[in-house]
């Protein structure tokens, strides 16, 4: 008799502890704990691969749906998955039509990015980025699920527009050429509230080619093969992918309007280091050569008569080459002009007689009149 007390109570003690810890499980694994939220990224497995979407297990207690615009086939990593597969995604709805999580891969890659692209910013890093489409201003660029802007003035000197006149068609024409092709750049600035990345491939460059510049000095001779032309001067490529620019003024002491007339791309040049600014390189072409205004005086001198063939016809005056070397302005008040008469009664090209007015050796002017 005692004998069957004792066991029933050792039965109802083991109960009462069996009871206690079901019930501490059933607290652990509660659903309402376990249940993600919205906007939390969860990892699971593949169950199913389908036309209609992805199907996983998240931990093997929900069945969430991945479909539509949410698959994000353009990411490597979401493309070619199989059931077994495991893969991160973030919860967009936690109930859709069939009971289960509504997830996204778009999403999920999008934070992912988000994330690494700040830390990219912090530690100064480069990244490789791909340009999507052109517009006059620039390239629209991608870096996994973010989309950015590489300015045309963040392009590195081998790719940026050098166009006559800053035609912006022809700025854009050139920028179509880089859609698809990838850039290293870094990050400029990266402001999550408003989705804004820019980038600039000219701090590549720049890092890239600091050691190279800082071996080059104001006073140096370089010698290298024209890049561009433009209206404002000439571009030359010289040692390890240098670029300088040679400024219109810098390119002869005689008035240049039109660098193209006399410089072509591809054209062997030599030039002197002017000025070095950070990445840029400032060269001069007429410092090699000798100064013709030096000792102008013992040529022509103040009242002197002359002959002077002109070059261009301004509202404010003539531009008359005087010799191969010296040009002079007669302003538009020495031209001896009637009520009733223009400037346009010049010709360009025609010879006049000028009388000499004043020389200034030092600025390289020469004044004139009729």
């Amino acid at each position: 008799m005692v004998k069957q007390k004792l066991a029933t109570k050792e039965k109802s003690i083991t109960y009462v502890k069996t009871e206690k810890k079901i019930s501490q499980l059933l607290k652990k694994y509660d659903i309402n704990n376990l249940l993600p939220k919205v906007g939390d990224i969860v990892k699971g497995t593949v169950i199913n691969v389908s036309r209609n979407g992805i199907i996983l297990d998240i931990n093997g207690i929900f069945t969430g749906v991945v479909r539509g615009r949410e698959l994000y086939p353009s990411e490597e990593k979401y493309t070619n998955l199989k059931p077994g597969d495991e893969i991160e995604a973030t919860v967009v709805d936690l109930e859709n039509e069939n009971g289960e999580l509504e997830l996204s891969f778009r999403c999920a890659g999008e934070q992912k990015t988000i994330e690494k692209l700040k830390q990219i910013k912090e530690e100064n890093k480069t990244i490789e980025v791909k340009a999507l489409q052109a517009n006059k201003g620039g390239l629209i660029i991608s870096y996994e699920q973010i989309n950015g802007f590489l300015p045309v003035s963040q392009l590195s000197p081998e790719n940026y527009p050098r166009v006559q006149d800053s035609d912006k068609t022809k700025i854009l024409e050139h920028l179509k050429k880089f859609i698809g092709k990838k850039f290293k750049v870094k990050i400029v600035e990266f402001n999550l509230k408003e989705e804004k990345l820019i980038v600039s491939q000219k701090l590549v460059w720049l890092e890239k080619q600091k050691q190279t510049i800082a071996e080059y000095k104001v006073g140096d001779i370089v010698e290298g093969k024209i890049s561009a032309v433009a209206n404002f001067g000439v571009f030359i490529n010289f040692d390890k992918a240098l670029e300088g620019l040679i400024h219109i003024s810098e390119l002869s002491w005689q008035r240049i309007d039109d660098p193209a007339k006399i410089f072509s791309v591809g054209q062997k040049i030599k030039a002197e280091i002017i000025g070095i600014d950070g990445a840029k390189i400032f060269l001069s072409i007429k410092k090699l050569a000798k100064d013709p205004w030096k000792g102008i005086e013992k040529k022509y001198k103040v009242d002197q008569k002359v002959k002077g063939k002109v070059l261009k016809i301004n509202p404010f005056g003539l531009f008359v080459q005087l010799d191969k070397n010296i040009h002079g302005l007669a302003h538009i008040s020495s031209l001896g002009l009637k009520d009733n008469e223009s400037i346009e009664k010049f010709k360009i090209g025609k010879e006049y007689n000028f009388y000499i007015t004043s020389i200034n050796e030092k600025e390289h002017r020469l004044g004139l009149k009729i």
